[in-house]
């Protein structure tokens, strides 16, 4: 498990809470375990009606730990722990909903394209800025995106790296509302309102909305083991080391 990832119950919602403040949370592999632990528990837990996915105040999660994604690189391919969350995210069963403040970059944004509902407040800011790092697409945004948005706003966000504002991201289909204030507290009470409803109705109504999805976990693969190639890329080698020259 990881320190950086806070796991709350409460009125039947888990909360997964994404904490590490000093990064803007960026995720590392530990926290990507922590993750898909706590998705297959709120799966396996009766009293478990929806899953949340939150940050901290003007961070909802600044997307891959780029040090941590060096070390993989030299490694080769990408590790388990990416592969197992993103499987495990698109294949819920329980209704995801997420609670978005400020920024949310590259799996940040791309996660929410699995939540079956996502506020977000009015300083939110949604990037994927893949080909800027000389990678590309990752956890299924290259077919998402486009069936949500259409291809030339999927080009947009995903091969141009154009920020999105709430209320674009609302129009695109991947907010669903814009929320003012505490947004924790409105998607907890949205949340606890789906959970109190039918179960399995509530399951059976998803299933049907997501429908088959042999075709996106066959894309998350693809996507990944691109991805993987590109890590030791010299494009991508050498955005990391502006990257890191910036940083310093």
């Amino acid at each position: 498990m990881s320190e950086h990832i806070e796991i709350g119950r409460a009125d039947g919602v888990l909360t997964i809470r994404m904490n590490r403040p000093d990064k803007k949370n960026a995720l590392t592999r530990a926290m990507y375990e922590a993750m898909t632990g706590a998705i297959a528990a709120a799966e396996a837990e009766d009293a478990i009606g929806c899953i949340l996915f939150a940050g901290l105040p003007g961070a909802f999660c600044a997307g891959n730990d780029l040090a941590d994604f060096m070390e993989i690189a030299k490694g080769g391919g990408l590790p388990t722990e990416v592969r197992g969350f993103l499987h495990a995210l698109a294949c819920a069963e329980k209704p995801v909903f997420a609670a978005v403040d400020g920024l949310a970059i590259g799996i940040g944004t791309t996660l929410l394209f699995h939540c079956d509902l996502v506020l977000a407040t009015p300083r939110s800011e949604f990037r994927t800025p893949f080909v800027d790092l000389g990678l590309t697409p990752e956890a299924g945004s290259s077919l998402i995106a486009p069936r949500l948005m259409g291809s030339q706003r999927a080009f947009q966000m995903l091969a141009m790296g154009r920020p999105f504002d709430a209320a674009f991201a609302r129009e695109c289909g991947f907010v669903t509302e814009i929320v003012e204030e505490d947004v924790d507290g409105s998607g907890h009470k949205a949340a606890r309102a789906v959970a109190d409803k039918p179960r399995e109705a509530v399951m059976l109504t998803k299933r049907l909305i997501r429908g088959d999805r042999a075709d996106l976990l066959a894309r998350i693969d693809e996507e990944i083991e691109i991805f993987a190639g590109r890590l030791t890329s010299k494009e991508a080698m050498a955005a990391f080391q502006a990257f890191f020259s910036r940083k310093g």
